[in-house]
């Protein structure tokens, strides 16, 4: 199986036909992250009456030509008020209040002086001036928030208001994080051999999982050994959606996961594609469980993770891909050699609502250099047939921030 152009493996990820979607009912404040398995529609105006915008004295609008009225009465928020203001009278209104009968306007408290039982006009205030009228917030019938929709604060707020209690949403998916290599040494152990490295892609895929909506499952590294890997690529299958592993998927004496994919049944949808960094990439599936088979290198499995799995985890909730491509222009050249799809790390600041790009302080090299990605980074895109670029190109830059 070739290399594949970036665009048609792309493609055949858009392609990708979930059969099911799993849904299920969430208390409202634990549902903030999750993807929104329902229509969110108004059952009700909101306000459902004339309500009073701020304290003040609700009136007849062309009672303030008399410059003094009348204080009828107090109307509270909350109180189910029977009194109407008459002509020549008010009444005293807070906010939140709906407005009495009879009155169209409310006069601010700071707009008149108290004298007695009576108000005096000392700045008008126009027609119908801090009353929120029926269905100022929203109407009944009206679609709110969309299926589809990653809830936020507001979104919980919003769905407060309506009483809903427990939204349907779709089910995070479980991504199952494995890393290969004998050569790896986890969190908290002393290497015991100089050629030994500290492990990183697992802990870095697991808070991309996370930032990007899955519920990540921790599985630490495995030998670089045929049986070990078999097995615990079984075992993640088993317990999640998507598989994510890094390392193994080259041409190396050492490199299993690619053969161990193909023994465990699975389809592959393609294995190598043009792109830099990252070109060994493998993506299989078994029904509607997926394996992503990412480069070891630490760069490599980081970009590769953000253009493959992060999509993969937005269509498992039925959402479209939360990452985005801008358009931003060059501020120094950027020289272009592989006639492969690049993704390279860059500086990237918004001025007077342009995005502008550099590669100060990013480091030439290897696809290992992941501190190449600190800072405030983004993807700098280039095609197959770009060739180099000059200061004030237009390009595409992917935000991963």
């Amino acid at each position: 199986m070739g290399f594949m152009h970036f665009d048609e493996s792309m493609e055949i990820l858009n392609k990708i036909e979930v059969k099911q979607f799993r849904r299920v009912k969430r208390y409202l404040v634990d549902t903030l992250g999750y993807v929104l398995a329902e229509d969110i529609v108004a059952d009700h105006n909101s306000p459902s009456f004339p309500t009073a915008a701020m304290d003040g004295y609700a009136v007849r609008h062309e009672d303030l030509a008399q410059g003094r009225l009348e204080i009828l009465s107090i109307n509270p928020a909350g109180s189910d008020l029977v009194e109407s203001v008459q002509q020549g009278g008010c009444i005293k209104t807070f906010t939140g209040s709906l407005m009495p009968e009879g009155a169209d306007t409310l006069i601010p408290i700071e707009n008149v002086q108290v004298e007695g039982n009576e108000i005096v006009i000392e700045t008008m205030v126009p027609y119908g001036f801090s009353v929120r009228a029926v269905g100022e917030n929203y109407a009944k019938g009206d679609r709110l928030i969309a299926e589809g929709t990653t809830i936020n604060f507001t979104h919980i707020g919003v769905m407060a208001s309506l009483n809903v209690v427990t939204p349907w949403v779709y089910e995070k998916p479980k991504v199952a994080i494995l890393s290969t290599g004998s050569e790896l040494v986890e969190l908290g152990e002393v290497p015991i051999s100089d050629a030994q490295i500290r492990s990183s892609n697992n802990y870095i895929l697991e808070a991309i999982v996370k930032k990007y909506g899955g519920e990540p499952l921790q599985l630490g590294c495995i030998a670089d050994n045929k049986e070990s890997i078999l097995n615990g690529v079984a075992s993640a299958l088993e317990q999640s959606d998507i598989v994510v592993t890094t390392g193994g998927v080259s041409v190396g004496d050492f490199d299993f996961v690619k053969d161990v994919i193909v023994e465990l049944g699975c389809d592959v949808l393609f294995k190598g594609v043009r792109i830099k960094p990252g070109q060994h990439i493998m993506i299989a599936r078994r029904e509607d469980k997926f394996i992503i088979a990412l480069p070891g290198f630490a760069y490599s499995s980081t970009v590769t993770a953000l253009l493959y799995t992060v999509p993969f985890i937005a269509k498992l909730q039925h959402t479209g891909n939360p990452l985005k491509i801008v358009e931003a222009i060059l501020a120094e050249p950027f020289n272009k050699h592989i006639p492969k799809a690049e993704f390279t790390a860059c500086n990237y600041q918004l001025k007077s609502g342009v995005y502008w790009v550099d590669f100060q302080g990013k480091k030439s090299g290897t696809s290992a250099i992941l501190t190449n990605m600190l800072g405030s980074t983004a993807l700098l895109i280039t095609t197959e047939d770009d060739q180099p670029k000059a200061v004030g190109d237009r390009v595409k830059i992917l935000l991963i921030d």
